[in-house]
């Protein structure tokens, strides 16, 4: 999940010059924030340090953040004019996470594989509606019930725009791509099937067609929706941490690739505690292929930074000795 971040000195470092969203846009910053944590860490990927929202500023729905209160979408959706006007034409302008990508790769070679990632299209149109972070989700979800086809139209013009954005990426080099839908959770299953099945399932599918790579769907607080994701056709389904990694693993088939699926916050306890629930989970998967250990959702600001060293390190030696005890 999540490897730069403000629990990191030399990202905390970075900041201090620059905000996010300019770090985003400079290629070599964000290049250069991917690689030092994944060089620190020791991680078996580096994924490209970026925003979720970046698509939704080329759409022409700028944002901005808050201290403390997260991204703000200036003008939220509200009419069908305000769809109707979302442009899906300006997707090359977002080329800068590419190149981002382009450095990353270019600096590890064939040593450590980069993961690309954009929104799921509901998580994106969330955003969108609401104008910022929501508990309840009360104006995306009066938009679905009460205009479903232009809820359509919405999630068609992002299926658009994300398609192109993450097909820049594998061009620039990225070998697996990550969708995010991190407020999936916040719908019933029917809901979900009847708003988000389609076009996410959409999105997957010409993003396998035009790149060939593989595709990871993750979305938090959905274990009743795990079945329906994996209907996407995702080659791996991200689990949070709040299933068992067996259960999940069954839910999805095994079929599937699987990714999960630590509490992140786990990694605040002491390291005794931390060793034990990740060994726990690497127990569940046995030794199965096509298990990515990982959180079940990104790392916390404030997190201790050795834990996070000695958890990957503690994850190698575990597969290693599973592997030759195979």
């Amino acid at each position: 999940m999540r490897q730069a971040g403000r629990y990191m000195q030399e990202y905390r470092d970075v900041r201090k010059h620059h905000s996010l969203v300019e770090i985003c846009k400079k290629p070599q910053l964000a290049a250069e924030v991917t690689i030092t944590a994944a060089e620190f860490l020791k991680v078996d990927a580096a994924i490209i340090f970026a925003d979720l929202l970046l698509p939704l500023e080329v759409m022409g729905l700028p944002f901005h953040f808050e201290g403390g209160e997260g991204p703000v979408i200036e003008k939220p959706l509200r009419t069908a004019e305000d769809v109707k006007l979302l442009r899906t034409d300006r997707a090359a302008d977002l080329g800068y996470v590419a190149d981002a990508v382009s450095l990353v790769v270019k600096h590890f070679g064939a040593k450590l594989p980069v993961i690309g990632f954009c929104g799921a299209p509901f998580t994106l149109a969330s955003y969108m509606v609401e104008g910022g972070g929501s508990r309840h989700y009360l104006e995306v979800k009066k938009l679905m019930y009460n205009s479903p086809e232009l809820w359509d139209e919405l999630v068609s013009k992002l299926v658009d725009v994300l398609v192109e954005y993450a097909a820049q990426q594998v061009r620039s080099g990225a070998d697996v791509l990550q969708i995010f839908d991190s407020w999936v959770g916040c719908l019933s299953v029917e809901d979900y099937r009847r708003y988000a099945l389609m076009p996410t399932t959409q999105l997957i599918q010409r993003l396998q067609k035009e790149t060939k790579v593989p595709i990871i769907y993750f979305g938090t607080d959905s274990a009743t929706l795990l079945p329906s994701m994996a209907e996407t056709g995702a080659e791996v389904i991200g689990l949070d941490w709040r299933i068992p990694l067996d259960e999940g693993w069954r839910t999805v088939c095994h079929d599937h690739a699987v990714q999960g699926n630590l509490d992140p916050v786990t990694l605040f306890a002491p390291w005794r505690e931390l060793k034990q629930r990740a060994e726990h989970i690497l127990r569940l998967a046995d030794a199965r292929p096509g298990h990515i250990f990982n959180l079940g959702h990104g790392i916390l600001p404030n997190t201790p930074v050795d834990n996070v060293k000695n958890l990957a390190e503690f994850v190698h030696e575990f597969s290693s000795s599973a592997t030759r005890t195979a």
